[in-house]
């Protein structure tokens, strides 16, 4: 692909990311509605309208800042309330829930990989005015939900995979977890700027993008 611009990566990432992140927290809010808590849908939250979502400093100023200075984004979007109250399995369905956010990226991460597959098709038959973009906004959209996948399992509250472990260990292990939670932040701006995040996700981000690539001809 050809090096893009600041503006022609905004143009191309920007549908793929917000969906990426607001879908992530619809999921969240569905599954537990599923569960018996009807938090999410009474306050709204069950919608696919980005407006119901986006926090400004996650979901527009950390991204567009990433987009500028690095080849890695991440952001998210307003957390969907649960009310634990209402479930009936506390810890494992807090773990599902937990786990609903990344399972929706990696369906997303399949949808971009067909768009885009019609991209590439279209490219093929001469349309490249219309190809070429939904190629390349389908490639952003599959990297973007894999990361943003692989992101939230690492086993760091308050992200997905640190809520999973926490609701799977014994008690007192998990209540040791919790107490990273106020630091998790720092430790996630820490990895990054080290490397050792990138070296921590990239192997199985790269696996997934491939193997999902291999499976729609990419």
């Amino acid at each position: 692909m050809l090096e893009l611009n600041l503006i022609q990566k905004i143009a191309i990432w920007a549908l793929p990311l917000i969906f990426a992140m607001t879908l992530h927290e619809v999921a969240h809010g569905y599954v537990a509605y599923l569960l018996g808590d009807h938090t999410a849908k009474l306050s709204g939250r069950l919608t696919a309208n980005p407006m119901k979502h986006i926090d400004l400093f996650g979901t527009v100023l950390i991204p567009l800042f990433m987009l500028t200075v690095t080849n890695f984004i991440f952001g998210w979007a307003k957390p969907i309330i649960v009310d634990s109250r209402n479930l009936r399995h506390l810890r494992r369905d807090l773990a599902l829930v937990a786990l609903a956010g990344p399972v929706s990226n990696l369906l997303m991460a399949l949808f971009w990989a067909m768009i885009a597959k019609i991209g590439l098709i279209a490219q093929v038959a001469g349309n490249g005015w219309f190809g070429v973009p939904l190629s390349y906004m389908g490639s952003a959209g599959v990297m973007i939900n894999v990361v943003l996948a692989v992101l939230n399992l690492l086993p760091l509250p308050p992200l997905d995979g640190g809520n999973i472990v926490r609701n799977l260990l014994p008690a007192r292990a998990a209540h040791y977890l919790s107490l990273i939670e106020p630091y998790s932040f720092w430790i996630l701006i820490l990895l990054l700027f080290s490397g050792l995040l990138t070296f921590l996700i990239a192997p199985p981000v790269y696996f997934l993008v491939n193997g999902i690539g291999y499976l729609f001809g990419l």
